[in-house]
């Protein structure tokens, strides 16, 4: 975190947090799961320290081990209740944790790039009125992670908006090959968009897709979808884990042979 708010002369703070369920479904205990010998949410950690626009960092987790994991590595965490969604935790963290706006990094994204989570802070400064939070998004060019249920496909409207997600490869491609998006595990809120987000039911997309922006889109709310160059992978299931670790040697040896040049 090279850049603090009362460097850039602006009267801001801009926390990221990290939420950490320890009962995943789909993955009991994936936080903690090793990636190079480091917990897997110690990586986003890392990715978080290296942005230039946050003030701070925190672990928001329902989990005693998670919580002394984190401790015993140094990173700050909240230890909150049990909630529906990372969102919902983040929005716990919120009515505790005094910020301008709140940066959900979701604690499976091992690679996501400092860049993005910086590109999320900077669009939550221009967010019209009604917008309700920002949702950082990538093109999807490979065919089996078009057709993984696990990845979630983003419809955005002309004017930079959500219709709506789906893990389903949506829009349908009758003609011609549409345009694929994947909504990154990256959101961005103000305080306010929090405490409703907490007031909202969660509605019948929300629970049948799995996918908490739903929450807003349903309810009438806009969410701003924001590109970012972002070449990362979401752990999700076991078998991901094991591409992330291939993935983090590939880079590993990359940068080896950089600075022996």
């Amino acid at each position: 975190m090279a850049t603090t708010a009362s460097q850039q002369n602006t009267v801001r703070r801009h926390i990221a947090v990290i939420p950490c369920h320890w009962g995943a479904s789909r993955f009991p205990g994936k936080p903690l799961a090793s990636l190079g010998g480091k917990p897997l949410l110690w990586h986003v950690h890392q990715r978080c320290l290296e942005a230039q626009r946050l003030d701070d960092v925190v672990v928001a987790t329902d989990g005693e081990r998670i919580e002394e994991t984190c401790r015993r590595l140094g990173i700050a965490c909240l230890r909150i209740g049990e909630q529906l969604t990372g969102t919902d935790r983040v929005a716990e963290c919120a009515e505790r944790l005094r910020a301008d706006a709140y940066i959900n990094v979701q604690g499976d994204e091992p690679f996501i790039a400092p860049a993005a989570i910086d590109a999320v802070s900077e669009e939550l400064e221009r967010l019209p009125s009604g917008t309700f939070a920002v949702n950082a998004y990538t093109e999807l060019y490979d065919a089996p992670a078009v057709l993984d249920h696990n990845v979630v496909k983003a419809v955005v409207g002309t004017e930079g908006n959500t219709l709506m997600f789906f893990r389903q490869p949506i829009p349908y491609p009758r003609e011609d090959r549409p345009n694929y998006l994947r909504q990154l595990g990256l959101y961005g809120f103000k305080g306010e968009a929090l405490s409703r987000f907490r007031q909202l039911p969660q509605g019948p997309l929300e629970r049948a897709e799995g996918v908490e922006m739903l929450r807003f889109v349903e309810h009438g709310y806009h969410v701003r979808m924001l590109r970012v160059a972002d070449e990362g992978l979401s752990v999700d299931t076991p078998e991901d884990l094991a591409r992330a670790d291939a993935l983090l040697t590939q880079r590993e040896a990359a940068s080896r042979a950089t600075s022996s040049i």
